[in-house]
């Protein structure tokens, strides 16, 4: 009899088991293909390791000569970079796997089918169990016309190729689409990216969204938002495609279609006899509790918040509740990222999401850092939203050079309700980045000095 037997072993998924392992309870997780789920090996690690590749192949060549650096002769080996990526894809699967034996997680690779409350059956064997916990996570959502098109990229298929495309075209402009334009764009490879909405990464604030608008269209890519794709054909090895667009219909053939308008959550088809309540994802309580509750859900398959981090967190939290303690899940100070370049960091709330007579709010330019003039950095900002009379922190935005490590000042401050002016109390290193958080946090609360 098992304590618990987990389902996935996504960020979610091995995160629940690590915990619950180290507070000595008895854990299986059973997965059907790799450890680590979609973020180690078709997302998160793979991304970051290619977009690290072409971001150190950009300041090169492109800040080399002013940095007194012969860049002449620099090029770019695809097939090093995808080696890069597979090391480190590795890497993170055998980290899991090592801490699993570790602690004493049961990895059972197979698939898993939810027989009854208490039991998960595997091809071979029958897992008796006092709690399930179901982290199946989630898969690429493809939409007409694209779905009855053979050759049709998601984000999974990207880390599939052998070679470049000669051209690209990419449905959505949120997260996913974003940091693939970044990729193939500071390749050199046209790009086209087709949003839907009136601006690319359309849940955020339009200023952060216009920053990365205008750094892709530096290099090349073009931009069609409030606008959608009516049609897409075979043409020989290539795509012809007919953009919607305000302006008019436009024409585009290209080599390769990436489709990148979401994720839908992997939800098992045999949880709904046993009585688990499915809505968009599976419905949880904040104790991450299904409608059963000895079966727990987190991560993707919920159909929330769906980010790695979120997953991880949720996991701790349904741990706990199972080894007994009374914890309940809090969503108020999520961090988002997006490593485009320059990258972006959000968390709180949005600067359109709340009425402006409530709240002051105040953006610190990365131009008027001393680091960031060292570096060749100009572009991006540092944005607090404070409430006008407390001036308490209630969101904070960075685009920049590393705002996704800057962004935990803002988490702290949301998180805990902390006050404007008692972070500009903080003594913030020199020189750094994290001097354009204080300039901003100046700004709302007198006037920033460096400005």
């Amino acid at each position: 009899m098992y304590d618990a037997v987990v389902i996935g072993a996504g960020p979610g998924g091995y995160v629940a088991a690590i915990k619950l392992a180290q507070r000595g309870k008895k854990v299986a997780v059973v997965e059907k293909s790799f450890v680590g789920g979609t973020c180690t090996n078709w997302g998160c690690i793979p991304t970051k390791a290619l977009l690290s590749s072409v971001h150190l192949y950009s300041e090169i060549t492109e800040k080399g000569k002013q940095l007194g650096i012969n860049v002449e002769k620099i090029s770019y080996d695809f097939s090093a970079m995808k080696a890069h990526m597979n090391k480190t894809v590795m890497m993170s699967r055998k980290g899991i796997e090592y801490l699993f034996k570790k602690y004493g997680v049961e990895l059972i690779n197979d698939t898993a089918t939810v027989e009854s409350t208490s039991v998960v059956k595997t091809s071979d064997k029958k897992l008796e169990t006092h709690n399930i916990i179901l982290a199946t996570g989630s898969v690429p959502t493809l939409i007409p016309p694209f779905d009855q098109i053979p050759g049709i990229w998601t984000s999974d298929d990207v880390f599939k190729m052998e070679k470049l495309p000669e051209s690209i075209l990419i449905v959505g402009g949120g997260v996913i689409g974003i940091e693939f334009a970044t990729f193939f764009s500071t390749l050199k490879i046209p790009v086209t990216v087709v949003e839907l909405m009136d601006h690319i990464l359309p849940g955020e604030d339009k200023d952060v969204a216009e920053t990365i608008s205008k750094s892709l269209k530096k290099k090349g890519v073009e931009i069609y938002e409030s606008s959608r794709i009516t049609s897409v054909e075979p043409d020989s090895d290539a795509f012809k495609c007919i953009i919607e667009t305000k302006q008019g219909t436009v024409e585009k053939i290209v080599q390769k279609v990436l489709v990148s308008v979401g994720r839908k959550p992997n939800i098992p088809k045999d949880i709904e006899k046993i009585g688990v309540n499915i809505q968009r994802g599976i419905k949880t309580n904040n104790k991450m509790q299904t409608s059963v509750p000895n079966i727990y859900a987190i991560g993707d398959v919920r159909g929330q918040i769906m980010l790695a981090h979120v997953a991880m967190y949720e996991a701790v939290v349904a741990a706990k509740n199972i080894c007994g303690e009374d914890v309940h899940m809090e969503y108020s100070a999520v961090p988002s990222v997006i490593f485009s370049n320059p990258e972006v960091a959000v968390v709180g709330i949005r600067e359109k999401e709340i009425d402006p007579s409530k709240i002051k709010v105040f953006s610190f330019p990365v131009s008027a850092n001393g680091r960031a003039r060292t570096i060749l950095e100009r572009d991006g900002f540092v944005k607090v939203i404070a409430d006008k009379n407390s001036l308490k922190v209630l969101g904070m935005a960075i685009v920049g050079p590393s705002s996704t490590d800057m962004i935990m000042e803002g988490v702290v401050a949301v998180k805990f309700g902390l006050k404007a002016n008692e972070l500009e109390e903080l003594i913030h290193p020199h020189p750094t980045l994290t001097e354009t958080v204080l300039g901003a946090l100046e700004g709302i609360v007198e006037m920033p000095i460096h400005l």
